[in-house]
């Protein structure tokens, strides 16, 4: 079992913890392993103590996000500082001024009390900064000197495209979409010109809206958000037997298959010849006509109707499971 959250309904641990126990009852063995792709939820599936920041949100306002330590490794989520959910809904959104300011201040929290690593999930922002906002917080960059800076990115854009393909859903007109594409090429000129560092080549550079790239400017690392917790969680080490890998995530759309964790695992299933299903919450009707093998692919509001496969995800989940189990000629082991 390897799947995302369903945003807003579901955490991953309590949605693989559901898939686990039907397929116990069809008398699998099974591992779980709840996955993240740097966006909302790469706190829960790391170890480590939770340590709380008062810091400043994506509108400004002082809030408290947290991170974790685990030795000497701190991970941050920095939807928990300036993610969209965290806004207020619509009327609340301010793309231009939204800030990763708190990004910055955990990381420099995380820093002051010993992290000698540091892995920031970019995912789920409301920011368009380009990751500015976290610098400042960190000046003098200097302070990092000797801090190894991992950005676990959930997309492959790029820098100066992350406003066009992301702003508008945080709010974004189309005349403020090109106003923030013109302060990303800036921002790129500031920080080639002041850091050394071209981030506008930067695969990911784009993530939580710029802030991949301005922390790659001062320093940090860009890497797959799944594979840091592929890495963490062991979940290779265990595909060597495995016959059958269930995913999902709460919507498939053209952007899963691109950095986020769905994608990856279909890639692992592909690679290894390991059957593969895939629960979702909804799917983009465009996007699965355009999948090679639909029948693999389940939706929960296709079979279980909208109101219960919000109200009671995990349980629809467990229901769509069982009826691709069955219909696959999977449930007889």
């Amino acid at each position: 079992m390897a799947p995302d959250k369903f945003r807003g309904t579901a955490s991953a641990s309590d949605v693989a913890q559901s898939m686990s126990a039907v397929l116990l009852s069809a008398g699998y063995e099974v591992e779980t392993f709840p996955m993240s792709d740097g966006g909302e939820g790469l706190l829960e599936v790391f170890d480590g103590s939770l340590k709380k920041v008062l810091v400043t949100s994506a509108t400004g306002k002082r809030i408290s996000a947290s991170y974790k330590m685990h030795g000497d490794t701190a991970i941050v989520e920095m939807a928990t500082a300036a993610g969209l959910a965290l806004v207020g809904g619509a009327l609340n959104y301010d793309p231009m001024a939204a800030t990763t300011r708190g990004v910055g201040e955990l990381i420099k929290a995380a820093v002051f009390a010993g992290a000698k690593r540091v892995i920031v999930g970019c995912g789920g922002s409301a920011t368009t900064d380009g990751g500015l906002g976290a610098i400042e917080a960190l000046e003098p960059v200097v302070r990092l000197k000797g801090t190894e800076l991992v950005v676990a990115c959930d997309v492959e854009t790029l820098f100066r495209n992350a406003a066009r393909e992301f702003a508008p859903q945080k709010g974004a007109t189309p005349a403020q979409v090109a106003l923030l594409s013109l302060r990303l090429e800036a921002l790129e000129r500031q920080y080639r010109s002041r850091f050394g560092v071209d981030v506008s080549s930067l695969k990911g550079g784009g993530a939580a809206g710029g802030l991949a790239g301005g922390l790659a400017a001062i320093g940090g690392r860009l890497v797959s958000g799944f594979e840091v917790v592929a890495e963490a969680n062991g979940i290779y080490e265990a595909l060597e037997g495995a016959s059958l890998i269930v995913t999902g995530e709460g919507y498939l759309d053209a952007q899963s298959y691109r950095g986020k964790v769905v994608g990856h695992v279909t890639s692992i299933a592909s690679d290894h010849s390991i059957p593969l299903l895939v629960i979702v919450g909804d799917c983009d009707q465009e996007v699965l006509a355009q999948r090679g093998d639909t029948s693999k692919i389940f939706s929960l509001v296709a079979q279980v109707g909208e109101e219960l496969a919000f109200e009671s995800t995990l349980d629809s989940v467990k229901e769509v499971l069982k009826s691709a189990l069955i219909s696959n000629g999977l449930w007889s082991v």
